[in-house]
Formats: C-alpha cells, sequence, structure tokens
C-alpha cells in the first residue's frame, strides 16, 4: 500500500475516533440505556453490571444497531428505510428518543464539520450514512467502523456505572477490556447479517427502559 493511502486510512481513523469520542457533542453520557433502573434497584458489583452490559451487546440493542449500522455502510444502501427501520424496532419510548435524540445530534454536528447535507437519523444509521460510499465517505473496513461503533456504546454505559455504583477507575477500564473479545466478535457476525436477521432478547434491559420511565429521582434521560 502507497504511503498516500496508509496516511489517507490513518486519518480517517483519526476521524471516526473523533465522531465516537464522548467529546463529540452527541449527548451520549445523559444516556445509560436502562442501566441507572438496575444501579437503582441494588445492583452495584461490577461482575453484575458487566453482565448487563454484555447482555445488551449480544442480545439486544448492540447487535441490533451493529447490523443496522453494516448495513448503511454498504454501496446503494437505502438510508432511509434503515432509518425507519431503526425506529420501528426501539422497544420503548426511551430507546427510541435516545438513539433519534443522539443521531440528530451526531449528523447536525458532522454537516457543520464537513459541509455535508445530513439528515436527522437513528444514531447507528446517521453513523452509517456519514462514514459510508454515499458521500465523503472514510476508508475503513467495516468491521472495524463497527467495532469501534460498539466499543464507544459499551464504553458510555460502563462510564454511567463508573459515576452511579459507583465503580473504581480501575474495576471499570478492566470491565471495559473484558467486553473486546464480545465486540470484536459480534461486529464480525454484523458485516454478514441482512435486516431480516435482527431480533433480540435482552428482555431484563427492556423492562429496565420501560421502568426508567417512570423513576422518580433520575440522573440519567435513559
Amino acid at each position: 500500500m502507497a504511503w498516500g493511502a496508509r496516511w489517507g486510512m490513518r486519518t480517517d481513523l483519526l476521524t471516526l475516533v473523533q465522531w465516537l469520542s464522548p467529546a463529540f457533542p452527541t449527548g451520549g453520557y445523559a444516556y445509560s440505556h436502562g442501566l441507572e433502573v438496575v444501579m437503582a434497584e441494588g445492583e452495584r458489583s461490577g461482575h453484575g453490571l458487566r453482565a448487563c452490559i454484555e447482555t445488551v451487546l449480544r442480545f439486544g440493542s448492540g447487535r441490533a444497531d451493529a447490523v443496522l449500522l453494516a448495513l448503511a455502510l454498504r454501496q446503494g444502501a437505502d438510508i432511509a428505510a434503515l432509518d425507519a427501520a431503526a425506529r420501528a424496532m426501539a422497544g420503548t419510548k426511551e430507546r427510541l428518543s435516545e438513539t433519534v435524540e443522539q443521531g440528530a445530534a451526531f449528523a447536525r454536528t458532522v454537516a457543520a464539520l464537513t459541509g455535508r447535507n445530513l439528515s436527522a437519523r437513528a444514531l447507528p444509521v446517521a453513523v452509517g450514512e456519514a462514514a459510508g460510499n454515499a458521500g465523503a465517505g472514510l476508508d475503513l473496513p467495516v468491521e472495524e467502523i463497527v467495532a469501534l461503533y460498539l466499543h464507544a456504546f459499551a464504553a458510555n454505559l460502563v462510564a454511567a456505572a463508573t459515576r452511579f455504583a459507583p465503580l473504581g477507575q480501575t474495576e471499570a477500564q478492566g470491565m471495559l477490556a473484558s467486553l473486546h473479545p464480545v465486540i470484536a466478535t459480534i461486529a464480525a457476525g454484523a458485516v454478514m447479517a441482512e435486516l431480516d436477521d435482527i431480533g433480540t432478547s435482552a428482555f431484563g434491559a427492556e423492562l429496565a427502559a420501560m421502568r426508567h420511565e417512570e423513576l422518580d429521582v433520575r440522573i440519567f434521560k435513559t
């Protein structure tokens, strides 16, 4: 590979890392994805919270988002149809607001930075549209983009647990590191999946999201 091509991939990777950074103004820190209910109801251990996060990644919106993102990155993807599917698949009101609000903020910021015309989408579709081949996309492997997206999602949940539980910083980082193989496996599978392959079975996480809507005292939006 020529030096110029390698440099282009490196800058594209840095761009993606910036887009998925906690500093990027999507407001991700304000969402716990129902984890606040789990912690409010008594689960504060690192082991228990890690299990909750892994469940969401493997069987909940983590894998669903991964597939939607991978599909949005494909050449000729019907972005509007994928966005409609992502919204329809949101299991609760808070799940819907979480993905739509973050996706709109993401698209708005990327549009301001790049001059592209990006519409408000559900978050994984917004990332796919921005990073894909439809515009000034990123020259990165799809599996890598999906893995970094999932890592950012998991990192945000770990950060929520660190603030609420609270977990020690070292324990929290160990928890996130232990999820790396899970993230890699999900990303690899998402690349080969189709829309009909999306299915979730993280019922506890969905019920927690529903209970969060009526939580008396809330730190997080979801």
